[in-house]
């Protein structure tokens, strides 16, 4: 069986390990140039089905790795004001273990050599009567297999030719993601598992500041040349992500980094200091505005069971919940199981992967269901 996956995202990586380690010859066609082509986002949290995903998936010898360059992530969720005055308590959460996106990626990337194609994203498909499918690649070739998995975003080629009504609603407002390199000062604004700041910015504007720790238990690529030296992980040092959302959008239209620092600096003016200087000691080259995003529900589809979906692909979420990545890996996992069934002749392809569809769209949706619902906790009243 060979299976053709669209995306080298967390969720398309890790069904790609999931399947060699069942013997099942994988591709991975990805839009991107290359691995550090594009800015990837900062640090996520992994909960009990995400952190299943990845040990069921990647190989055992890199199980270790991807402990030492994890970091915690518990405790008392706090809301504070603009001057840093405890407001109310949202809970103890403990996810566990956090991951910064991009570390991870590089992490899953080990291994997977040239069956990862840069370069070349999946543009269409088309069904073929032998009963295979042929992934229309950009570069104007192809590529032939028994599926094709489409793990290529909320922007999913495959998604829109496979489910052309389905639809994907952009949240209303504005918002700013950033990293700022952890000190012991910053630290202190995340005593617990995150930090929810509401105030008001200029001119009586509501603004949500939510705050978050990446601290690595190791410093990822020291981790990587003493448990797995042919891993190559980035030189990314501990962090401070913070999101910034104003109820009132932000300047419209494109505008480099100082810029958008400026307007924040302007907004958040008469703020806490520590608050006003994380934001200027930002670090340039991995923040930017953002928009939220949520997929509408969609039926199971009848027809083809040669083309499938995953991750942002079929249920993107806003990131309220922090279960977009995490029910990604579930994805990946779960299909993996899936067609290792059929790659063992326990099962025929075309009933595995509506089973798997099947439960996708279960919990996938009410993942969806549960970060909506959530959203009024994080962001500011207008």
């Amino acid at each position: 069986m060979k299976v053709l996956v669209a995306g080298a995202g967390l969720g398309g990586l890790c069904l790609a390990h999931g399947l060699l380690r069942a013997g099942v010859d994988v591709r991975v066609h990805e839009r991107e140039d290359g691995p550090d082509s594009r800015y990837q986002g900062f640090r996520i949290a992994l909960n009990a089905h995400g952190l299943a995903a990845l040990h069921a998936c990647l190989p055992e010898r890199l199980h270790a790795l991807l402990a030492a360059v994890s970091g915690p992530m518990a405790g008392e969720r706090l809301v504070v004001d603009q001057r840093l005055r405890e407001v109310r308590r949202l809970g103890v959460a403990d996810e566990g273990t956090a991951v910064d996106r991009h570390v991870l990626r590089q992490l899953l990337l080990a291994g997977l050599g040239d069956r990862v194609e840069f370069g070349r994203p999946v543009t269409g498909y088309t069904e073929r009567a032998d009963g295979t499918v042929e992934a229309h690649l950009g570069d104007g070739g192809g590529a032939v297999g028994d599926l094709l998995v489409g793990a290529d975003g909320v922007g999913s080629a495959v998604r829109r030719q496979l489910l052309p009504g389905a639809r994907v609603v952009t949240l209303p407002g504005s918002a700013v993601l950033g990293r700022t390199p952890l000190t012991e000062r910053f630290a202190a604004l995340v005593p617990g598992f995150g930090t929810v700041v509401q105030g008001t910015g200029a001119r009586g504007t509501r603004v949500s500041m939510l705050l978050g720790r990446m601290e690595f238990r190791r410093p990822p690529r020291l981790a990587a040349a003493e448990l797995a030296p042919d891993v190559r992980l980035p030189d990314t040092g501990s962090y401070l992500r913070w999101v910034v959302m104003p109820a009132e959008p932000l300047p419209a239209g494109p505008r480099n980094w100082e810029a958008v620092r400026a307007d924040l600096l302007d907004l958040l003016d008469g703020w806490h200091p520590d608050l006003v200087d994380l934001v200027h000691r930002a670090d340039v080259v991995n923040s930017a505005p953002l928009s939220a995003r949520y997929a509408e529900p969609v039926p199971h589809w009848a027809g083809s069971r040669r083309v499938t979906l995953l991750g942002d692909a079929i249920h993107t979420m806003p990131p309220s919940g922090g279960q977009g990545a995490n029910s990604a890996l579930r994805d990946a996992a779960l299909l993996a199981r899936t067609l290792t069934a059929v790659q063992r002749g326990r099962a025929e392809l075309p009933d595995a992967v509506g089973r798997y569809e099947r439960r996708m769209l279960e919990y996938g949706f009410a993942a969806v269901a549960d970060s909506v619902r959530r959203l009024p906790d994080f962001t500011p009243a207008r």
